[in-house]
């Protein structure tokens, strides 16, 4: 099984622990990856482009003149598309932009993301994160501690003091084990893993 250090937030190394190869050292798979994002990405698109067609622009349906007799062509109501002011023709209605992946793909391209951060070496495991009290400057010095640019930060539950203090700090985000995605991981280009979150994602994908 794969290996990874376990430090606390001092940077000293207080014990290792292995990694399920089934989620953390398994095949890369890009083709995988790349569905998963565009699958995220198309549904966080909102959707809303719309024009006002004939049936949402304003006047009557009555016939602007008679059907005979005036040399023009014969004319239904204002409203259609070619008169000035008539509604749009086939314009953008509301979609969603989202589609279907499935449960094996989405559960397969996550371990993927995860494998690749592991053998790239840029997964780090802490035994803790905690903090005293909301502190944008000490979590700041935490990480520069560590040497990382652009991390994702992973914990097992809700830490109001750990969310807080790194909410504004640039290239950081701190996600609970529930909601680590394939995106966020690719994103940042460092990943730090509490040990309650690795039994958290471990548990959630081997049985």
């Amino acid at each position: 099984m794969a290996t990874v250090t376990i430090y606390n937030q001092d940077k000293k190394q207080v014990g290792e622990r292995e990694l399920a190869d089934e989620v953390f050292n398994t095949e890369v798979k890009e083709h995988l990856l790349h569905d998963m994002v565009r699958h995220q990405l198309a549904a966080r698109r909102q959707g809303t482009a719309a024009t006002r067609n004939r049936s949402a622009v304003a006047g009557g349906s009555k016939k602007p003149y008679r059907q005979k007799g005036t040399g023009n062509a014969r004319q239904g109501t204002v409203r259609a598309p070619h008169f000035v002011g008539g509604g749009a023709a086939f314009g953008p209605s509301p979609r969603s932009y989202s589609f279907k992946l499935n449960r094996k793909v989405k559960k397969a391209a996550l371990c993927s993301a995860l494998s690749a951060r592991f053998q790239a070496e840029k997964l780090m495991v802490f035994n803790d994160l905690t903090m005293d009290k909301i502190s944008a400057k000490s979590f700041d010095q935490l990480i520069k501690k560590f040497e990382l640019q652009g991390v994702l930060i992973v914990i097992d539950q809700a830490d109001v003091n750990v969310e807080l203090s790194a909410r504004n700090l640039p290239n950081v985000k701190v996600l609970r084990a529930e909601g680590v995605n394939v995106y966020d991981v690719l994103k940042y280009p460092n990943l730090i893993l509490t040990d309650a979150a690795v039994n958290e994602i471990e548990g959630a994908f081997v049985k």
